[in-house]
């Protein structure tokens, strides 16, 4: 399933800190449209590609319909069933609508919230080698700075979830 020489489409959203989300201050939020591979919807063979990836900790689920995010861990979500409008970035950011083949790297700190979907709508979510112990942040009064530090702290993956060594992830968060 793994195929590292396809041409992948990008999209790039940055945010900046809204007080309560603190969201990224150097890495962008990145959808890749369209780009699970054939087979790559079912999720045992999704969960797979992404551990040939070095991406663990996957689980099978949807996403919380109310703001949150990762302080201690980037994240992705490639969506195995279904559509969806997801909010990044916290309550003012971006909603960007999501379907069944779609992936989304989500840095740590950026906000995410399900504002809708459809029945089914299902994806795979899995981590960074090594970021497998995640944290589940809300915006609370109280969760800064140590928040903050996490975040600046979360090393960049060594691997695109999709295709590897080499991919979108890599050239679009290189320092």
């Amino acid at each position: 399933m793994k195929d590292s020489t396809r041409q992948v489409e990008v999209r790039e959203y940055r945010f900046e800190d809204d007080g309560s989300i603190p969201n990224n201050p150097t890495l962008p939020l990145l959808i890749y449209p369209r780009a699970l591979p054939e087979g790559g919807q079912d999720p045992s063979r999704c969960k797979e590609l992404l551990a040939q990836n070095g991406w663990g900790g996957a689980w099978v689920g949807g996403v919380f319909s109310y703001h949150h995010y990762h302080s201690t861990s980037h994240e992705v979500l490639c969506v195995v069933g279904g559509e969806a409008r997801i909010t990044f970035g916290g309550p003012g950011g971006e909603t960007a609508e999501v379907a069944a083949g779609d992936v989304v790297v989500i840095p740590a700190g950026v906000g995410h919230c399900n504002e809708g979907s459809s029945r089914g709508f299902s994806v795979v979510g899995a981590y960074p080698r090594g970021q497998e112990n995640y944290d589940l942040r809300t915006g609370e009064e109280g969760e800064r700075p140590g928040v903050l530090e996490n975040i600046r702290g979360v090393p960049l993956p060594e691997t695109d979830p999709l295709t590897g060594e080499e991919g979108p992830l890599l050239r679009r968060w290189d320092p």
